[in-house]
């Protein structure tokens, strides 16, 4: 089951998200919660608590790639897993993910709740 949380830091909103995103119901949700952000300028979707994304979830991905753009808003992705970056990387006909780094974040304001997370990921290694 994914869960997500939003954190708006001035016009970025970063959108942690928590579960697999495998399920039409995991998709659905990231959707809504992306998409309740249309205000923002930039939106950090926070993969690291993703352990698995499948075929609707990347779907999803690229229909809120092409929405985002559609919007005038920068959607970037922020820390997924190796396994889910190959399946980012190969998601098909999209024309590629935008990835963010933690030191791009802070230029932009960050996070608390990425600069512990990137925190934990660095010790873990």
């Amino acid at each position: 089951m994914l869960s997500v949380g939003v954190e708006n830091v001035g016009e970025m909103a970063v959108i942690e998200c928590r579960g697999r995103i495998v399920r039409s119901d995991a998709a659905f949700k990231l959707r809504e919660a992306v998409k309740s952000q249309s205000d923002a300028c930039i939106i950090v979707l926070d993969l690291s608590k993703v352990p698995a994304i499948e075929g609707g979830g990347l779907g999803m991905l690229v229909f809120l790639q092409r929405w985002a753009h559609d919007n005038n808003i920068r959607l970037r992705l922020f820390n997924p897993c190796k396994s889910v970056r190959h399946k980012l990387n190969h998601a098909g006909s999209s024309p590629g993910f935008d990835f963010v780094s933690l030191d791009e974040i802070m230029a932009l304001g960050a996070s608390q709740t990425l600069v512990d997370n990137e925190t934990r990921v660095s010790a873990a290694l």
